[in-house]
């Protein structure tokens, strides 16, 4: 349990960093591995990331054998900050379970977590540094500062249908939480990790880690490596997992992988397919936050005060100042209206021929 209270520690501590949101041009999704990324959505965003598999499960202790299929789903949605969401994670299977002395069939949900996670510290909320047009090296030298990852909090509870995938004893509702890490290592390489503490307080109650590798090939292909420690009194495993993905669209990704354990009690291998769907109409850009200056405008607005240099914000005000003073002295003192001049021509002429 010192692991958990390790967690929740480094969680309160982080709710007092700065907070930051981020959305990307092309679809933030979590799959096809088991880990989850650091950033949220976006606000008003839905995404919808869902998967096929085929299953194959043998233990030789017990003796069975189970091969089947299942369904991923998990929906997300951004909402109150940009930096904020709620999901909900479902896991469909169905397979059949043969031993030497019976078969069955069986089917359910394995999986039904509703959670929320929050980006607490963002190290990207700055822009990025411009380039150096006079240096190569420069441009392409390792820069320390990458290695500070963006952190997030995530907390969930499960609910445990009482189906042919329960465990006698098995809690109906237990709480998760999870501790997100991420970095930009170099440009295209991206690596997650997740500290989890999963089912608290149930009897399945199991914490471990979730470490995943990301490299971006070329605008549309990528490719990851994962490693999955899961540490409990009734289940232990390490799962490593790889695959690749395509990006269809900015708001459409196509992925496959391929998992497989490290014990044989049971022996575990799955393979699958899958989608992530991005609806992304309502969400809007805040490049100022809540409509205020960042330090940086306005150190470099007074800046520009100091040294005699009005800046176009500046030149506008006092040009309305000068017009609102202008109007003003016009209503105060109004002046004869003065006629066009073809009118005192004529007037002129007429007093000539009188004469």
């Amino acid at each position: 349990m010192n692991f958990i209270k390790t967690m929740f520690s480094i969680g309160s501590c982080l709710l007092f960093s700065q907070m930051h949101g981020q959305f990307t041009d092309e679809i933030n999704t979590n799959r096809p591995g088991n880990s989850a990324g650091a950033f949220s959505v976006g606000k008003k965003v839905f995404q919808l990331e869902s998967g096929f598999y085929l299953s194959h499960e043998n233990h030789k202790l017990i003796g069975y054998d189970a091969n089947g299929f299942g369904i991923d789903l998990t929906a997300r949605y951004g909402l109150w900050k940009e930096q904020f969401e709620v999901n909900l994670d479902l896991q469909y299977q169905r397979d059949t379970y043969v031993t030497e002395f019976f078969s069955k069939q069986r089917n359910g949900l394995r999986q039904t977590t509703l959670g929320a996670k929050y980006l607490v510290y963002d190290p990207f909320k700055k822009a990025d540094e411009k380039p150096n047009i006079y240096s190569w090296r420069a441009n392409h030298k390792f820069r320390w500062k990458r290695l500070i990852p963006a952190v997030s909090a995530y907390a969930g509870l499960n609910y445990t249908m009482n189906n042919e995938y329960s465990i006698d004893g098995e809690s109906t509702f237990s709480p998760k939480i999870v501790v997100i890490a991420q970095q930009h290592i170099v440009p295209g390489l991206v690596i997650v990790t997740n500290l989890v503490a999963d089912k608290i307080a149930s009897k399945t109650f199991n914490y471990g880690y979730v470490v995943t590798a990301t490299y971006g090939l070329n605008d549309k292909w990528s490719a990851f490596v994962e490693n999955r420690g899961i540490k409990g009194d009734y289940y232990s495993d390490g799962i490593f997992t790889a695959g690749a993905t395509y990006l269809l669209k900015n708001n459409l990704q196509l992925d496959a992988s391929i998992s497989k354990n490290i014990k044989n009690t049971p022996d575990l291998l799955y393979g699958g397919l899958g989608v992530s769907w991005r609806l992304d109409k309502k969400h809007e850009d805040k490049p100022i936050k809540e409509g205020k200056e960042t330090k940086e405008q306005k150190k470099a607005r007074n800046a520009k005060s100091k040294s005699g240099v009005l800046s176009e914000e500046e030149l506008q005000k006092a040009a309305d100042k000068a017009e609102k003073k202008r109007l003003k002295n016009q209503k105060n003192n109004p002046v004869e209206e003065v006629k066009p001049v073809e009118e005192k021509k004529k007037r002129v002429d007429d007093l000539d021929s009188g004469n």
